[in-house]
């Protein structure tokens, strides 16, 4: 009983502990929205986030997204081989490019570099008492840290997602023409073919949400850390494991409602 009791308390322990912080997550979010009209007057750190969370990502994200339309195009012709001619090469990768390979693993790769990055440098901040300093000078950390980081997030990951997929749809093409024999004109004639304008503005939609939630959760667990350095680096850790985790999820929960 011993034993049982111990196991029960636990699951008790972190369930609280599960709504307790979603609670916060709420909190945070709602503090978002009631402070977005300061962005009109600090709208130069709404740039600076969008120039680190957009610009700065850029080159990692178009490494990422040509590699991608290359192990698509391998990947569909050997699903195609037998079954339907390579003729449909082009409209299978790039229909799976736009709605599912380019928005998830281009926000992945941001939740990596961007989310850590957040909840590293607002960790950091807390545990050196800089967050407290704000509050002690009458300044609201959500306002100042959070709000920007949040709307630059959301702005430029649809901007990332549109450089992903097109860079990912010449990777593709690239292998297609060069490896498997797929001229031009019957690649990019099938993708025309089958291409639905709701196909692209989904992935849009995708990249608005996994913005969103990678800079929520970030802006949450750098606040939320304690434990000097080493409670930095459990943060950096735990913002990608969550944010990544989120991003699968609501993949198929936008999946799921929309189709």
């Amino acid at each position: 009983m011993t034993a049982i009791g111990n196991m029960l308390s636990s699951l008790g322990k972190r369930t609280l502990d599960f709504f307790q912080e979603l609670g916060e997550i709420t909190l945070l979010f709602l503090g978002i929205i009631k402070f977005t009209p300061s962005l009109v007057k600090h709208r130069r750190h709404l740039l600076v986030q969008m120039e680190h969370i957009g610009v700065n990502s850029l080159p990692l994200v178009l490494i990422i997204a040509v590699f991608t339309g290359a192990v698509a195009a391998w990947q569909a012709a050997y699903q195609l081989k037998g079954v339907a001619p390579l003729s449909f090469l082009g409209t299978a990768t790039t229909r799976a490019i736009i709605t599912e390979l380019g928005p998830v693993l281009t926000a992945i790769v941001i939740a990596g570099r961007v989310g850590a990055s957040i909840a590293a440098e607002l960790g950091s901040m807390k545990v050196t008492e800089q967050i407290d300093a704000l509050k002690t000078m009458g300044i609201s950390p959500v306002r100042y840290l959070a709000v920007p980081r949040f709307f630059a997030a959301i702005l430029m990951m649809p901007v990332l997602i549109v450089f992903a997929n097109t860079i990912a749809v010449i990777g593709a093409f690239i292998i297609s023409n060069y490896f498997l024999d797929v001229s031009y004109s019957v690649f990019f004639d099938s993708a025309r073919r089958f291409f639905e304008i709701g196909d692209f503005f989904f992935g849009i939609v995708k990249g608005i949400f996994f913005g969103g939630i990678t800079s929520l959760l970030g802006c949450h667990i750098g606040f939320a850390t304690e434990g000097g350095a080493e409670g930095v680096g459990n943060s950096t850790i735990r913002s990608f494991v969550l944010s990544s985790a989120m991003i699968l999820i609501i993949d198929y929960v936008l999946w799921t409602v929309i189709f």
